[in-house]
């Protein structure tokens, strides 16, 4: 008998260990919220405005740059996307608002393991700004909460290879004038044409730099909520053969 009661005594230690356990994990996920920065099988749904809004610009960064980690690792957490589809129904709570490129090997969600209502992202080619992407930029941050604009340019970019190519092809002429300035901004001593790789990826980080700098000339929206400190406005570049977003101030 007093073995017994000893065997549940300690069995019931053993799970009170767990429980305490189990709770200060939820408690880690439940101030992480959703899949962003602590994205965890057990909690598979969209982030609350509650749980947004105690992430600073550089966290949410930082929690990008962890999920591009677990994408290169092969260690991408595994989502409910129904789950996501349903919590983020009734209202959406972004983190972060990003601008990138239509490429189809870059899709940003992908690459920075994120899940349904996790951010915002405007894809066009060459990841340019114009007044209709300022205004998506303004909504998503001003209005929706956004903390961080990220521009993305990536490597091998075939918008960037039109541009050094003086390419025309209906309205594809005219945003690929936008890319120009970039073109003729970078600086290299190789061979400046698009059959050159290394130079196509130094315009696309031109490209970036200048975007990120033409938001904030463009936008005075943005331009005083990055003042105040209330968003953070960056660029990157994703690198095609390794899988690597690298982050720029």
């Amino acid at each position: 008998m007093r073995q017994k009661i000893r065997h549940s005594r300690a069995c019931n230690c053993f799970d009170r260990r767990q429980i305490l356990g189990i709770m200060a994990s939820a408690t880690v996920v439940g101030m992480g919220g959703g899949g962003l920065l602590f994205p965890d099988d057990a909690r598979a749904d969209a982030l609350t405005r509650e749980q947004r809004d105690k992430f600073t610009p550089e966290q949410i960064i930082q929690a990008m740059k962890k999920g591009n980690e677990r994408f290169r690792k092969g260690e991408r957490k595994d989502r409910n996307y129904l789950r996501e589809q349903r919590a983020s129904a009734a209202g959406q709570y972004p983190a972060a608002a990003l601008l990138s490129c239509i490429d189809s090997r870059a899709p940003a969600e992908v690459i920075m393991d994120l899940g349904i209502g996790d951010i915002f992202n405007s894809r066009v080619a060459g990841n340019i700004e114009n007044p209709d992407i300022l205004g998506s930029l303004e909504f998503a941050c001003k209005l929706a909460g956004a903390k961080v604009v990220l521009v993305m340019g990536h490597t091998a970019c075939g918008a960037i290879k039109g541009a050094i190519d003086n390419a025309e092809l209906g309205n594809l002429t005219g945003l690929l004038a936008r890319i120009k300035p970039a073109v003729e901004a970078t600086t290299y001593s190789g061979e400046r044409s698009a059959k050159n790789y290394a130079f196509v990826d130094a315009v696309a980080r031109k490209n970036v730099e200048l975007t990120v700098a033409n938001i904030r000339k463009d936008s005075p929206v943005l331009a005083e909520l990055e003042s105040k400190g209330s968003i953070k406005i960056a660029g990157a570049m994703y690198h095609l053969e390794t899988g690597a977003v690298e982050f720029s101030g």
